[in-house]
């Protein structure tokens, strides 16, 4: 197949490439010098969609663009940027799957946990309609809105609900570990969150499964079949690295920190992948503590 990804160069990007290696990969990036140095050389990089002439030769796209949320204080700049680098690329995907003759097959798009907003400890699957007015659940809902336009009897639109994506080259364990190795480490407030994590390596491999099953459609939760809540997701943390865990984040400290984004971090969602695995995906790290195991021992 001849597959088009955007957000290539970025966490889920680098680690899913490689293993479509046995294809012709596209890659649109604001920058081909700076991709060159990260993804393998076979790749073909353009900084513009214009180059590429259409998409009646691209079989499947892959789009995983998107600002990082949770990286900066949500000002009103913050979340325009947050918002166009999704719905800004994705409109224009969609615009060239309608107007090919023979458009791709298949469109994988980018969406987020977040499109739940906070369910406290209630289970939720793909089949959860949520009406909600926070900033999250709005990125994320006119998103996929955007995204299934291009839905049609010659494409078929797979979203994608992604958690929190551990990984040990970068995300949001990287960012999670400083404190742990000084001994600091503890949950985010009272801990009673649920976090919908999910292994790297499972992440790929459920983006290459949709890839390949041509019946598979709709929204698809990439989280790990048994979330866990913040407190025991630190425990374990802490348990893998033997380090002590005694400590924790008020929420008073979050929110000096990041203001309205620190929101993130203590919305519930215990997200479960039933569809996926409804669809024959297994997975490679269905619990955390042998995923943290295998990540950073």
């Amino acid at each position: 197949m001849h597959i088009l990804i955007t957000g290539g160069t970025g966490l889920i990007g680098r680690a899913l490439i490689p293993r479509l290696a046995s294809h012709e990969i596209t890659v649109l990036t604001r920058s081909p010098e700076k991709a060159s140095r990260v993804l393998p050389e076979k790749v073909h990089l353009i900084n513009h969609l214009s180059q590429l002439g259409g998409l009646n030769h691209i079989d499947a796209v892959i789009n995983l663009a998107g600002e990082p949320i949770v990286d900066q204080r949500w000002t009103e700049n913050q979340k325009g940027i947050i918002c166009s680098s999704r719905w800004g690329i994705t409109q224009k995907l969609v615009d060239l799957i309608q107007a090919a003759d023979t458009p791709p097959h298949t469109f994988i798009s980018g969406s987020a946990v977040g499109y739940y907003s906070d369910q406290g400890d209630r289970i939720i699957d793909e089949s959860l309609v949520v009406d909600a007015s926070d900033f999250a659940h709005s990125v994320c809902s006119n998103w996929e809105k955007i995204a299934m336009r291009a839905d049609s009897d010659l494409t078929r639109v797979c979203l994608l609900r992604t958690g929190i994506v551990l990984s040990k080259k970068g995300g949001a364990l990287k960012k999670m570990l400083l404190p742990y190795q000084f001994g600091l480490g503890g949950p985010i407030g009272d801990g009673h969150q649920y976090f919908p994590w999910i292994h790297i390596d499972d992440m790929v491999g459920g983006i290459i499964h949709l890839l390949n099953h041509a019946d598979a459609r709709g929204p698809f939760n990439l989280t790990a079949p048994t979330p866990v809540t913040n407190k025991v997701f630190s425990q374990s943390l802490a348990k893998s690295l033997h380090r002590p865990h005694f400590l924790f984040t008020p929420k008073f400290v979050i929110s000096l920190m990041l203001g309205e984004a620190g929101q993130l971090l203590f919305d519930s969602q215990r997200a479960v992948p039933r569809a996926l695995e409804n669809s024959g995906y297994g997975f490679e790290y269905p619990d955390l503590s042998p995923a943290l195991d295998n990540l950073l021992q």
